[in-house]
C-alpha cells in the first residue's frame, strides 16, 4: 500500500487499508426512453426561470388587490421621475391634466352642438347656428393633441433619465459589491433579474403610468358632464362600464396568464434550439450525426406548442365574446333606461345623445384603465424588485474608513486567519499565520482547494478575515478603507479578463484608466511579460482593439492573453504583487520568461511578491515556499529545507519530477 503524509511535516507514512468500492447493480436499460414530457402539461418540467418569477402576477391578483397597490406604484414611479427631471415631471402632471380638462369641455361642447341641431327650425338654420359650438369642440380637440404632445415631449425628457440613473446606480453598485457577495449564486440571479427585468421595465412604466392617469382622468371627466347633464346618468354610467370592465378584467387576466405559459413553452424549445446552435456543442453534435435526433425532438415539441397557442387563442377569443355579451346586455339596459328618460321628458334629446357619446367614451376609458392597470401592476413588481436590489447592495458595499492603506509595506502577517466562504461548512482558511516581508519572493502551493488562492485574496482585500488578523505594518486590515487596499495590490490570475479594449488599455486599466499611460512603464511591462511581441505582431500596435466585437479587432490565443495579463500586473507597479497560475496556459518558453522577469529580473525592491502554482519547478528559486493542505499551512521554508523535510512539497516535487525522467524500462519519457 501507498503511504499517506499526516499532514504535520514530519513525513510520517501510515498504512491505510483501502475498502473497495461499494458495487450497486444496474438494471437493463429500457429499450424505448421519452426525450422529455409526453402527456400533460409540457410546461410542469421546466424549473421557475430566476427571471421569470413576476410573469403572470397580474392573472393571480384580484381587482381589490390591484387597486389597493395602484396609488404606491404611482408615488413611486413619480417619486423617481421627480429625482430624474423635476420640470419634465412637472409638465407631464399639468399638461395631463389640462389635456383631460380639454376632453371634458370637448365633449361638453359636442352636447352644445347637438342640442342646436336637435333645435327647433329650418335645418340650414340649425346647421348655421352651431357653428360656433363646432369650432369650439375643434378647439378643444386641437388644444388636447397639442396637450397631449406636450405630456409625450415632456415624457421623452424624463423616461430615459430615470433608466440612466437606476443604471448607473445599479452598475455602481454591483460592480462594488464585496467579492464573497458576488459569489454567492443566488446574488447572481438578482443581479441579472434586476438588470434584464427592472432596468426594461423601470423604462416603459413611466409611459404606462401616464397612459393609466389618463384613462382614470378620462373616466373622471366623463362621469362630470354626465352629473352636469342629469345626475341620474351617473348610475347608468355605471351600469355600461362594470360589466365591460369585468370582461376587460378576465381578459387581461388570460392575456398575462397566456404569455407566462407562451416563455415557459419557448423555454423548453430553446433547450434544443440551443444545442443546435451552440459551437461548444457544434463538433461532437456533427460527429455523433444528432442533429436528425434533436431535430425531430423541435419537431414534437413546436407541434405541441402550435396545439396550445390553438387552444389558448380560442379559449382568449370565447371569453372576449362573453365579455362582449355581458358589456352589451348591460349596454343595452342603460339604453333602454336612457329612453326611458328621453320619454318621460327627463331629458332634452340633446342631452340624450349627448350622454350616449359620454357612456361611449367611459367604456373605452374603463377597458384602457383596466388594460394598463394589469400592465402597471407587474410591471411596478419588476421595478420593485430592482430598487429593492439596489437597497440591499447598499448594505454590502466595501467598508470605507479615513485611513488608507500605506504607499509601501514592509509586512504583511496573517496572524490566526479564518476564512469560510457563504453556503459552505468546511472552512476554506483555518488558523493561517504567515509573514511576508518587502523583497520577498513568496510561494504558495497545494492541492487544488487547499486554501492558497483564499489566502492570497485575503492578503489583496478582496475578502476580509472572519477570524483572526491581517495586519499591514501592524495595523489591522480592517481598520483601512477596503478600496485603497486593493489599490495596493496587483493580481495575475489564471483566467484573466480579456477586455475589449486597446492593448495600450488593456495595461492601463489595472491603474484605474482606459485613456491615459505612462509610456515607458508600459513597455517595460510589456517587455518583462514578453508581451511585447504579442503587441508588436499586431496590426495598429498599441492601438489595436483585441476583440473581434469591432470591425477589424484581433483575437488572441489563450497564452497571449495570459502574457498581457502580467503585464498589466507589472504595469500597476503595487507593492504586492499576487500571481495566481499565471503562466498555465503558456507554453515552456513563455512561462520561463516569465518567471525569469518576476523572479530574477528587475522589480521593486520594496515589493512583495506572491506566486501561487502548481508546476514545483518554478518555485524553487522563490525564497520562501508556504505548503497549504485544507485550510492550514502544514510546512513553510525554502526549497532545500522543505525537500529536507521530507514532507508533503518533497513528495509533490518528486513526484513531479519523476515526469521529467526517462523510464529505466521502457526507456521513454513518461
Amino acid at each position: 500500500m501507498g503511504s499517506v503524509s499526516d499532514g504535520t511535516g514530519t513525513g510520517r507514512a501510515a498504512s491505510r487499508e483501502v475498502p473497495a468500492p461499494r458495487r450497486a447493480e444496474l438494471p437493463l436499460p429500457p429499450a424505448v426512453v421519452p426525450a422529455g414530457p409526453q402527456d400533460g402539461d409540457i410546461t410542469d418540467a421546466m424549473e421557475e426561470a430566476y427571471w421569470s418569477v413576476y410573469d403572470g402576477a397580474a392573472a393571480q391578483a384580484t381587482v381589490r388587490q390591484v387597486l389597493a397597490r395602484l396609488p404606491r406604484i404611482v408615488r413611486r414611479i413619480g417619486r423617481l421621475a421627480w429625482d430624474a427631471d423635476k420640470g419634465a415631471t412637472t409638465a407631464v402632471v399639468l399638461l395631463q391634466l389640462a389635456s383631460a380638462a380639454m376632453s371634458a369641455f370637448g365633449l361638453m361642447a359636442s352636447v352644445a352642438v347637438l342640442r342646436e341641431l336637435f333645435a327647433a327650425g329650418p335645418t340650414p338654420d340649425k346647421v348655421r347656428a352651431a357653428v360656433p359650438q363646432i369650432l369650439l369642440v375643434v378647439g378643444f380637440l386641437a388644444a388636447r393633441a397639442l396637450l397631449e404632445a406636450g405630456v409625450a415631449v415632456a415624457q421623452a425628457r424624463v423616461t430615459p433619465r430615470i433608466r440612466t440613473a437606476l443604471e448607473r446606480d445599479f452598475l455602481t453598485l454591483t460592480s462594488h459589491v464585496r467579492l464573497e457577495v458576488v459569489d454567492d449564486a443566488d446574488w447572481h440571479d438578482d443581479a441579472y433579474r434586476a438588470n434584464d427585468r427592472g432596468l426594461f421595465y423601470a423604462r416603459q412604466i413611466v409611459g404606462q403610468v401616464v397612459s393609466l392617469a389618463s384613462a382614470l382622468l378620462g373616466l373622471v371627466g366623463t362621469a362630470g358632464v354626465l352629473g352636469i347633464l342629469h345626475p341620474a346618468l351617473l348610475p347608468l354610467l355605471l351600469l355600461s362600464v362594470l360589466p365591460v370592465g369585468a370582461a376587460a378584467v378576465r381578459t387581461a387576466r388570460a392575456r398575462f396568464h397566456s404569455f407566462k405559459r407562451w416563455n415557459a413553452l419557448q423555454r423548453r424549445v430553446r433547450v434544443f434550439s440551443w444545442l443546435l446552435l451552440e459551437q461548444d456543442a457544434a463538433a461532437e453534435l456533427r460527429s455523433d450525426t444528432a442533429q436528425g435526433a434533436l431535430l425531430d425532438e423541435h419537431r414534437r415539441l413546436t407541434t405541441r406548442i402550435a396545439e396550445e397557442d390553438t387552444r389558448l387563442g380560442v379559449s382568449s377569443a370565447v371569453l372576449t365574446l362573453a365579455g362582449r355579451a355581458v358589456g352589451g346586455l348591460g349596454t343595452g339596459i342603460t339604453y333602454t333606461a336612457l329612453g326611458a328618460m328621453l320619454i318621460a321628458g327627463w331629458l332634452p334629446l340633446a342631452a340624450g345623445a349627448g350622454a350616449v357619446l359620454a357612456i361611449q367614451a367611459g367604456q373605452t376609458s374603463l377597458t384602457r384603465l383596466v388594460d394598463v392597470a394589469h400592465l402597471v401592476y407587474e410591471h411596478a413588481m419588476w421595478v420593485d424588485d430592482l430598487l429593492n436590489f439596489q437597497r440591499r447592495c447598499r448594505e454590502l458595499q466595501p467598508r470605507q474608513r479615513e485611513l488608507t492603506a500605506p504607499e509601501t509595506v514592509r509586512t504583511i502577517a496573517l496572524d490566526n486567519v479564518s476564512f469560510t466562504y457563504p453556503g459552505k461548512d468546511t472552512p476554506a482558511l483555518d488558523g493561517v499565520s504567515l509573514t511576508l516581508r518587502a523583497g520577498q519572493t513568496v510561494a504558495f502551493v497545494g492541492v487544488n482547494g487547499s486554501g492558497k488562492s483564499t489566502c492570497a485574496r485575503l492578503i489583496a482585500g478582496l475578502y476580509d478575515a472572519q477570524g483572526g488578523e491581517v495586519r499591514w505594518d501592524g495595523v489591522n486590515a480592517l481598520d483601512m478603507d477596503t478600496e485603497s487596499l486593493q489599490a495596493r495590490v496587483a493580481t495575475v490570475l489564471q483566467d484573466p479578463v480579456r477586455f475589449p479594449f486597446s492593448a495600450l488599455s488593456n495595461l492601463t486599466v489595472s491603474r484605474g484608466t482606459l485613456t491615459e499611460a505612462e509610456p515607458r512603464r508600459a513597455l517595460e511591462a510589456a517587455r518583462a511579460s514578453g508581451a511585447d511581441q504579442v503587441i508588436a505582431g499586431l496590426p495598429g500596435g498599441w492601438e489595436a482593439l483585441l476583440s473581434k466585437r469591432f470591425r477589424g479587432g484581433q483575437e488572441l490565443s489563450a497564452g497571449q492573453w495570459a502574457k498581457i495579463a502580467v503585464a498589466r500586473g507589472l504595469y500597476k507597479n503595487a507593492p504586492v504583487l499576487l500571481l495566481d497560475e499565471p503562466t498555465a496556459s503558456m507554453d515552456p518558453r513563455a512561462e520561463h520568461a516569465v518567471y525569469q522577469a518576476v523572479l530574477r529580473g528587475e522589480h521593486r525592491e520594496d515589493q512583495i511578491t506572491v506566486l501561487i502554482s502548481h508546476r514545483l519547478a518554478s518555485v524553487v528559486e522563490c525564497d520562501r515556499i508556504y505548503v497549504f493542505d485544507r485550510g492550514r499551512v502544514t510546512e513553510s521554508g525554502s526549497h532545500q529545507d522543505l525537500m529536507g523535510l521530507g514532507g508533503d512539497y518533497a513528495q509533490m516535487f518528486t513526484l513531479q519530477a519523476a515526469g521529467y525522467r526517462t523510464g529505466p524500462a521502457t526507456g521513454k519519457t513518461a
